[in-house]
């Protein structure tokens, strides 16, 4: 967990940073040192109450460390604390969040994007769809029944009408249903989910693009969890189609803090058409005096933001450019290769059942039983004893028709059955497979 090397890294980095500041007088800020530091062994205490979310037997929610590269960046650049709202408090950061933009705008098709970071992809979609209601005013926003909830929320705030889309047993959104809604006419944007949070499923975006020639609707797509993939080689041939007309949406939402190696928080909204940024337009006598150019405040709805989010980004693409057959490149294809043969070994056992095979690095499973009541209860035994086995997993509930059709023996005697998901997000969870296994077959023995 620690290694002494970054330690290192950032203290050389400090120098460096200081050095850009010799002309000014010194000057001290005095703190007792001793009680710092019995305060920081209790927080190091605290801190001690966390699952293992660095570690490969840590194989639940979506959680993944940052690179070191981005934890040394992002602590460095807290000695100078920028604000990435405007120029004056950020104006390393600020042409290093731009340069970042112009990156992931490129990863996509984009080449002049208008975009910023945020503090998270809940943040971005809010940006999104709040764009998409100046273009479409009072106009329906429709998403999977799978989307992230946000959605919901998000359109709930801004006054929208939201109309969730029902999926197939894949976890991808149904078409037909789709067009069932926009049959009504009253739909302003459809939200295109590239790797859902929960099942990991990727909506049909060409069938989508297809749609807005006859309906005229916006697209935003949410790429928050999946939108690296686009740089995988590893995708199924209706995943790749998907993430190669990406280029085609009017927006995109994408989180660095997920598998773009980012501490949180860290998301990003892109605009394929810059135009859109006459909406955000607004004054103020105070903050923009510096210069002339764009300050990235002209372009969030979002005000103070950390500048250290942008420094620890760019970091990371300039170790690990955004290209595909890259090192970045290689760690996408290592968790969608340890999705694949955690599903391939589940087949395998006495106890679990996989689902859809997962298109991304999302794997859910039900666990045996005899009905839907009783498969619930072993998942949740199974967790807690997986847990205490110090290997963690995360639970879902899924309608039990769903799972039906991957058990039509299941009888059902309740609504939803209580499953296991596992996020093999991190690229070490390649290798360690075998023992993810041993310890979920060893625990689901142990409740049996």
């Amino acid at each position: 967990m620690i290694d002494p090397t970054e330690l290192t890294l950032l203290r050389d980095a400090l120098t460096k940073l200081a050095e850009g500041c010799t002309d000014l007088p010194d000057f001290r800020t005095d703190y007792d040192v001793e009680a710092a530091a019995t305060v920081l062994q209790d927080v190091a205490t605290r801190m001690q109450d966390n699952y293992p979310y660095y570690h490969p037997q840590y194989a639940g929610q979506m959680l993944k460390p940052p690179h070191p590269i981005a934890r040394i960046a992002y602590a460095m650049s807290l000695w100078v604390n920028p604000n990435n709202h405007a120029l004056d408090g950020g104006r390393a950061s600020s042409a290093m969040e731009k340069e970042c933009i112009v990156e992931l705008g490129r990863m996509f098709g984009w080449e002049e994007p208008l975009g910023h970071l945020t503090g998270g992809g809940t943040m971005a979609n809010l940006e999104a769809l709040w764009v998409a209601g100046r273009l479409h005013p009072g106009k329906r926003i429709v998403a999977s029944e799978q989307a992230h909830y946000t959605h919901a929320r998000i359109t709930d705030v801004l006054g929208l009408p939201f109309t969730p889309i029902g999926v197939r047993t894949d976890g991808q959104m149904d078409i037909a249903a789709l067009q069932e809604v926009l049959d009504a006419g009253d739909v302003g944007t459809v939200v295109a989910t590239m790797g859902n949070t929960g099942l990991g499923a990727v909506d049909p975006l060409p069938a989508i693009l297809e749609l807005r020639k006859k309906y005229g609707f916006r697209i935003h797509a949410d790429a928050a969890y999946g939108g690296y993939f686009t740089l995988a080689s590893q995708l199924g041939d209706a995943a790749r189609a998907s993430f190669d007309a990406l280029a085609n949406v009017d927006s995109i939402v994408i989180d660095p803090h997920k598998h773009g190696l980012q501490p949180y928080g860290c998301g990003c909204v892109l605009f394929r058409d810059a135009s859109v940024g006459q909406f955000y337009k607004h004054g103020s006598p105070y903050t923009y005096f510096s210069s002339a150019e764009l300050h990235l405040g002209e372009i969030s709805l979002e005000c103070s933001r950390p500048g250290a989010s942008a420094v620890a980004l760019w970091a990371t693409q300039q170790l690990m450019p955004l290209l595909p057959g890259g090192e970045f490149t290689q760690m996408l294809d290592d968790c969608l290769s340890a999705a694949r043969q955690f599903s391939r070994r589940l087949q395998e056992s006495k106890y679990l059942l996989p689902l859809m095979d997962p298109e991304l690095d999302i794997v859910v499973y039900a666990v045996k039983g005899p009905d839907s009541r009783t498969s619930s209860d072993r998942a949740r035994r199974l967790f807690s004893r997986a847990a205490e086995n110090d290997l963690h997993l995360a639970l879902m509930e899924l309608p039990t028709e769903l799972v039906r059709h991957y058990a039509p023996q299941l009888e059902e005697n309740s609504e939803t059955v209580t499953c296991l998901r596992s996020v093999l997000m991190k690229p070490e969870h390649l290798d360690w497979i075998d023992r993810i296994v041993d310890l979920l077959e060893t625990s689901a023995a142990e409740i049996d």
